[in-house]
C-alpha cells in the first residue's frame, strides 16, 4: 500500500515531489507512517522499484506459462502496452522518474537492473520457448523497444499519439522483427 503511494506520488509529482510525507497523504495515513516503515527517500525508491518489479512480473505470470506463438506474443504484448498506456500510465511514469533518478544514484540503478532482470529473464525464456534465435539478446532489444514504444507513446514530442490498430501494428513489426529466425 505504501509503495503503490508512492508510485502515484513519482508518477504525479516527478522524483521532487516524493516525501514521506506526501506519501503518507497518498495512502490516507498518519503522517510519519511512511518514515517509519521506510526510513531514508532511498528506502523509499528501492520499496517503488520493488513493487513495480512485482507488479510486472506478476502480470506476466497470469494464464499459462507463456505465448504459444509468436501471434500470442504479439497480443500479449499489446494487451501489456495497451492496458499500461491507458488504465496504468502512473506506472510508466514513475518507473521513468525512477530510471532518471538512477542517474544520480547509482544503488537505485542497480536495483532498476536487478528488477528488469527478472522481466527480461521471463521474455527470453518465451522467445526460448518459440525456437527464436538468441533469445536472451533478443528479449533486451525487445523490452527495450517496446519500452521506448510506451514512451513515444505517452510523452513523445510531437508524434500524434496510436490508435489500437495502430499500436498493435507496431508491435506487430517489433515482435515479428526480434522473433524471425536466420540471422
Amino acid at each position: 500500500m505504501l509503495a503503490d503511494a508512492a508510485i502515484t506520488v513519482l508518477a504525479r509529482s516527478g522524483s521532487r515531489g516524493l516525501t514521506h510525507r506526501a506519501v503518507d497523504a497518498a495512502a490516507g495515513l498518519a503522517e510519519g507512517t511512511s518514515s517509519y516503515y521506510f526510513r531514508t527517500r532511498s528506502a523509499l525508491l528501492q520499496a517503488c522499484v520493488e513493487r513495480l518489479a512485482a507488479r510486472t512480473l506478476a502480470e506476466m505470470t497470469t494464464g499459462a506459462a507463456g505465448p504459444a506463438s509468436v501471434d500470442g506474443l504479439v497480443t500479449a504484448c499489446v494487451a501489456v502496452l495497451g492496458h499500461w498506456l491507458t488504465h496504468d500510465h502512473e506506472r510508466l511514469l514513475a518507473r521513468w522518474e525512477l530510471a532518471l533518478e538512477s542517474t544520480r544514484r547509482p544503488e537505485l540503478g542497480t536495483a532498476l537492473r536487478d528488477a528488469g532482470a527478472g522481466v527480461r529473464e521471463r521474455v527470453a525464456a518465451t522467445l526460448a520457448d518459440l525456437g527464436v534465435d538468441a533469445p536472451r539478446r533478443r528479449a533486451d532489444d525487445l523490452v527495450a523497444c517496446l519500452d521506448g514504444l510506451a514512451f513515444d507513446q505517452l510523452a513523445g514530442a510531437g508524434r500524434p499519439a496510436r490508435d489500437a490498430d495502430g499500436l498493435r501494428a507496431s508491435v506487430t513489426d517489433l515482435v515479428r522483427g526480434f522473433t524471425a529466425t536466420g540471422d
